[in-house]
């Protein structure tokens, strides 16, 4: 290709930037290049600019084609210095004439950065204390008794004593007040010594509250404490309670004492008073010239403010947030810095208190020099804050994203995406909530990237996040928008978290695919467009965060593929800063959540708060998924709402709390909808209103997959060896059924060929059934390839058998391709039988993240959503309509005959215990599934139930589950009074996922995060690893265990032969493993890929996670791990 490159670099950027061109192009002038070069070396120049850019560097690309025809490719560092064309301005002035950059509707700027800068000021003050300067220079370990955070507060709370806001703004403001009015025995409260008042909140004036929070805050939300069993004292900090009191979510702040901050330990009073003495009072920083001049001009300017706000401080979570935001930023930033800084503030003279050390534990930075300095940084960052979106990278003109579709089953694509132009202008303003409920293979992926682009501004770009629930399937949407997309690593991220993981994908990924120069070069011209690389390095806020590599790549890429688990910090850190990254990227991008009801009923309060939270810091959300449920869309829809009312009343210039209507958008391959809903009654018969039209457009289609009950009567009723053989037994003569209906024809052997899913609940009943099967054998004439698949099989061993099954389950290639596999066709060689079955029994792992095309499937029931995931797997490429069933459904669970009491569908399931109203009556698919449900598996149950009042939870298992997911998502109804006429009062449960927007104040505490975590994994867990014997080449197995004194070392050790049971595998007649690779010669293969030492490999890809037990565990490589209960 022909490029033309042009430089507005200014002082030593240029000659850099010469330096760079000069080696790949020839100049034509003193600030123009041209060449013709391939798309890898364009990408390599780049590359070199981006990694030497400095403040001034400006570099555009353009690239020369056709008659005449000149478009830019991407701007490198300061953007401004061309229009959007790439044009270089033909005079300039230093003049702001425009001062474009001056408006933005941020009403509530100023408040956001007196308060940052004002806590910061206070933020350190317990770190005069005699405890921490001795443990400062000792480097004492161990825990405090009180963190320095807590005797700020405790301090501030002093000076502030019984006084208005007003009042004690005005003797800070004109320096009326020494260090006794912080000191005194009579107003200084000392927790454990001489306290009187041990909640502070309940008696601080709203402003005063608002500080406190943001220096009690700046390391760790308060949390509730939990009291131990035995009533002996506290539990460790943030240990789960499993309740939530309604005094937390109304008054969250009012029981705030120092046990919310650390764990209350008993000590005696001589080891307590030294975290309440000031180790220097002379020399206290509020003495300190320079802190008091700050101190008093911000004092006077909240002064001017507090008449306006009214004493609403506490009300406002947008302001409260950000303020934390930027004050936590400036404290990590400052203290990072090095002696030699040029950005060290300069105290007002020497000091024996200090705020930190270096990382050689010398004495580093003053605490006055530290305050001030972090005040400083905070404005800096409070005020830059409005602004930083426009700094930062972005996709323009994408022509892969405006491109109209000619394949009639993506033209709804197009509609959607004009829908979105239209909504463009009213959703900068007001946001937008969208849902997307298109058909598995109709395009949904590509359709929320082009939807999101069609929403930005096109001038300037678009900046999406599209986060998934499972590494595998992030991996997957990554590489399908590099490939469809054509974009660079630099303009898209994809983070999944587990390195192994992605270098297994990345492996695969190379092995399939072979690209080259020409082709990258022939797409160009159909998927071009700008890269705005932004100027992190001129802004304030930007420059801070930018110094750390992971904050770059989570902030810098316009598009990034995520794991929602990147997002969830988000509204889920309690302590550190791990919630700043994504509460920037939701500043500053558009959020969209795939496959949210994939995920467990007990993560849907997290994920509430994400979605509440996009709306508050300003995002728009799509909701990607065909089976979205109607409770988890108005659960979902009402978050939005609270967040983003609260983001538009801090963004209108009059600071009023009015309602607003948010723009709403429903898109499916049939049609589209699009309404501005003012509140949920309206969303709610719009929602209606367009699934009503889909069921009908769905019922009109033929279906793919027809459903069939599997009886289960000749079962015995006990769990033993001669269960699991009746068991494999029906499971053996299902699958043949089914083969028989699907069965495919091999072209070179005449072999009829079939391949199916097997789906069990739960791992250990499937290993043993897996035995019994390969006990069992084949049926004469019939060959069985057996494959087993899930969670616990070493790392690599997974993700080859994952790799193979891909392969062999992906249908859009022509009809015999499938049969030409290595995999399938030396299995198919090997055996002479004219039947063959190939079957994959699988855990629960095989319903979603696979793009998988089965010829039929026979699943374990735990719930009518498993039932329809499972179902979206068969025929998922072909769609050709059924004839016969080609699902078979077992009569009930396997669990069932282990207990036939209590929660049968649970763990996976949504059933609770007896006695709860969510408790199913019979546990008999017969009984308790429609024959609408299951003749035609479509999504229709999940996204169109029957009436809420003809539901029954007790006897429906598809009217269960909409029952639990509107129990927790929706806000209950409110109670009638009791006889007497007085109001029952609100309960809340663990599970209820709308506190984080009915009370809005609750997010000022960690209490919601610590009662409602993501993912949390209440088992014990071991990591084993396969370790290569340095004598011989066998592989051993440890188990990894941390060292407690360290983050980083892991400690190796032998499990035991008593607790490692290696299981021979009988296998009967016409039946033989598919698929499985030796573990020894799978990392010598990916040791050699990654040019590394095998036993570095093995600890990384050689790995898997089981549950604790003490009586070991059983193994076969065919088999993987189970928990072995002899």
């Amino acid at each position: 290709m022909n490029v033309l490159f042009i430089t507005q670099c200014d002082k030593r950027a240029l000659k850099e930037t010469r330096r760079i061109l000069d080696q790949f192009a020839e100049r034509k002038g003193a600030r123009t290049w041209q060449t013709s070069i391939t798309q890898i070396g364009l990408d390599t120049v780049r590359k070199l600019l981006r990694q030497t850019a400095r403040r001034n560097t400006a570099v555009a690309c353009h690239w020369l084609h056709g008659q005449g025809q000149c478009d830019v490719v991407w701007i490198v560092g300061d953007a401004s210095r061309f229009n959007t064309e790439g044009t270089v301005p033909t005079h300039t002035t230093e003049r702001n004439i425009l001062r474009q950059h001056d408006e933005n509707d941020w009403a509530t700027a100023e408040d956001i950065r007196l308060l940052a800068q004002m806590a910061a000021l206070l933020h350190d003050l317990g770190k005069a204390s005699v405890e921490f300067q001795h443990r400062l220079r000792t480097r004492k370990e161990g825990p405090n008794l009180y963190r320095h955070e807590w005797v700020s507060l405790r301090l501030f709370q002093a000076f502030v004593g019984a006084e208005t806001d007003s009042e004690w703004l005005t003797r800070l403001a004109t320096e009326q007040y020494t260090v006794t009015d912080w000191t005194a025995a009579e107003r200084y409260q000392q927790d454990g010594i001489n306290t009187d008042e041990k909640y502070p909140f309940r008696k601080l004036p709203p402003l005063a509250a608002a500080l406190g929070w943001l220096v009690v805050t700046h390391h760790r939300l308060p949390v509730a404490p939990a009291e131990k069993q035995d009533g002996s004292g506290q539990e460790y900090w943030g240990k789960r309670r499993h309740k939530i009191n309604l005094g937390e979510l109304e008054q969250s702040l009012a029981d705030v004492t120092h046990a919310w901050n650390a764990c209350d330990t008993v000590a005696p009073i001589k080891e307590r008073k030294p975290y309440w003495q000031l180790q220097e009072q002379d020399n206290f920083p509020v003495l300190d010239k320079q802190w008091r001049v700050q101190a008093a001009k911000l004092a006077r300017k909240l002064l001017v403010l507090e008449q306006k706000r009214a004493g609403q401080w506490m009300q406002n979570s947008y302001v409260l947030h950000l303020a934390r935001l930027s004050l936590i930023l400036a404290d990590h930033y400052y203290s990072s810095l090095p002696a030699t800084s040029g950005e060290r503030v300069q105290g007002d003279g020497p000091s024996n208190l200090y705020a930190n050390t270096d990382s050689e534990g010398a004495l580093k930075q003053t605490l006055s020099e530290h305050l001030l300095g972090v005040a400083r940084n905070a404005g800096l960052v409070a005020y830059a804050m409005p602004s930083f979106e426009q700094y930062l990278p972005r996709l323009a003109r994408h022509k892969g994203l405006r491109r109209r579709s000619n394949v009639p089953r993506f033209a709804w694509q197009d509609n959607a995406t004009d829908a979105a132009v239209a909504l463009r202008e009213n959703s900068f303003k007001k946001g937008l909530f969208c849902i997307c409920m298109a058909s598995t293979g109709t395009g949904k992926t590509l359709a929320g990237a082009k939807i999101m682009n069609a929403l930005a501004d096109p001038q300037k770009g678009v900046r999406f996040t599209y986060a998934l629930g499972l590494r595998a399937l992030t991996l997957q949407t990554g590489r399908a928008y590099q490939k469809i997309l054509h974009l660079t690593s630099d303009d898209l991220a994809i983070l999944v978290g587990g390195t192994a993981s992605k270098a297994l994908f990345d492996f695969y990924q190379a092995k399939a695919e072979v690209s080259g120069s020409e082709s990258s070069v022939s797409l160009l011209e159909e998927d071009s467009y700008v890269s705005y690389e932004g100027c992190e390095t001129n802004h304030p806020l930007l420059s801070r965060v930018m110094h750390d590599p992971q904050m770059r790549q989570f902030l810098s890429a316009p598009a990034m593929v995520c794991t929602v688990d990147h997002m969830v910090p988000a509204t889920e850190c309690c302590k550190g800063g791990r919630h700043i990254a994504p509460m920037l990227r939701l500043m500053s991008s558009d959020l969209i959540l795939d496959e949210l009801d994939d995920y467990d009923l007990k993560d849907m309060p997290a994920l509430t708060r994400l979605v509440y939270w996009a709306g508050l810091l300003g995002s728009r959300v799509l909701l990607s998924s065909a089976t979205l449920p109607p409770s988890l869309v108005f659960g979902m829809y009402q978050a939005y709402r609270a967040g983003r009312q609260c983001y538009m009343a801090n963004h209108d210039a009059s600071g009023a709390v009015s309602e607003h209507e948010i723009p709403c958008l429903w898109v499916d391959e049939f049609g589209l909808s699009t309404k501005e809903c003012f509140n949920i009654n309206n969303f709610e018969e719009n929602h209606t209103l367009f699934i009503k039209k889909r069921s009908q457009k769905l019922l009109e289609k033929p279906a793919v997959c027809k459903g069939e009950i599997q009886p289960l009567s000749l079962l015995s009723q006990k769990i033993d060896k001669e269960f699991y053989k009746n068991f494999a037994d029906v499971l053996r003569n299902s699958c043949v059924t089914l083969h028989k209906r699907t069965a495919g024809v091999d072209a070179v052997s005449g072999s009829k060929v079939s391949f199916g899913l097997v789906r069990m609940a739960n791992i250990d009943p499937l290993f043993h059934v897996a035995q019994a099967l390969f006990a069992l054998g084949g049926p004469e004439g019939v060959h069985i390839h057996l494959c087993v698949y899930h969670a616990r099989f070493p790392l690599v061993q997974r993700s080859a058998i994952e790799n193979m099954l891909d392969t062999a389950f992906n249908r859009r290639v022509a009809e015999q391709a499938v049969y030409a596999l290595p995999s399938v066709r030396a299995a198919l060689n090997a055996h002479p039988q004219k039947e063959h079955i190939f079957i994959v029994l699988a855990s629960p792992v095989c319903e979603v993240g696979r793009d998988w095309d089965a010829d039929w499937a026979v699943a374990e029931p735990s719930s009518v959503r498993a039932l329809i995931q499972l179902a979206g797997r068969v025929q998922r490429h072909r769609r050709i309509p059924a004839t016969e069933p080609n699902f078979l459904i077992l009569d009930t669970a396997l669990k069932y005959f282990k207990k036939k009491t209590g929660a049968i569908f649970s763990r996976p399931g949504f059933e609770r215990g007896e006695g709860s109203v969510y408790h199913l009556s019979s546990h008999w698919m017969h009984d308790v599934l429609r024959p609408e449900e299951y003749q035609a598996l479509t999504a229709l149950p999940r996204v169109a139930p029957q009436p809420y009042n003809v539901w029954q939870p007790q006897h429906k298992l598809a009217d269960l589950e909409q029952a639990c997911m509107r129990d927790s998502l929706l806000p209950p109804p409110v109670a009638p009074p009791n006889r007497r006429g007085i109001k029952r009062a609100f309960a809340p449960r663990v599970d209820m996922a709308a506190l984080c927007w009915q009370y809005p104040h609750a997010n000022l505490t960690g209490v919601l995060p610590q009662e409602q975590p993501f993912r949390e994994n209440t088992e014990k867990e071991d990591t084993l690893v396969f370790l290569p014997n340095e004598e011989t080449e066998d592989l051993s197995l440890y188990r990894e265990e941390q060292q407690k004194n360290t983050k980083r070392d892991t400690l190796y050790i032998p499990v035991e032969a008593s607790r490692w049971h290696t299981v021979t595998l009988k296998c009967g007649p016409n039946i033989s493993v598919w698929g499985v690779a030796d573990l020894n010669t799978l990392l010598q293969e990916q040791a050699e890929n990654l040019d590394m030492p095998l036993s570095v490999c093995a600890r990384r890809m050689a790995t898997v996670t089981v549950r604790q037990n003490t009586q070991g565990w059983l193994y076969h490589h065919a088999l993987g791990f189970a928990t072995n209960h002899d």
